[in-house]
């Protein structure tokens, strides 16, 4: 069996630069991703505020952190590749 999900790894393409055009499977999984942290984020803010234990309220704190993090590190990175593909657009009609 391991040696089927080697010969299945070997023979998908790998990309060095991401393409230029987003599925719909990519575009779903990107939308899933900013929820788990999103949702994350409002637990552990949530589950913070109801505790009563210093040590504990800060690890929720800083997962909460984590999760607030993560969601903005994938936000600045899809606004960052929406702004190249409008200038590579742009240098197009040019």
């Amino acid at each position: 069996m391991q040696q089927q999900n080697q010969n299945q790894t070997q023979n998908q393409p790998v990309f060095q630069t991401p393409p230029q055009v987003i599925t719909g499977k990519d575009l779903n999984y990107v939308k899933d991703m900013l929820s788990w942290n999103l949702l994350g984020m409002k637990k552990a803010h949530f589950m913070a505020n109801q505790c009563q234990d210093p040590e504990i309220k800060a690890v929720l704190e800083k997962a909460c952190q984590m999760h607030e993090s993560h969601y903005k590190r994938i936000i600045n990175h899809i606004s960052g590749q929406q702004a190249m593909m409008n200038q590579s657009q742009a240098g197009l009609q040019n």
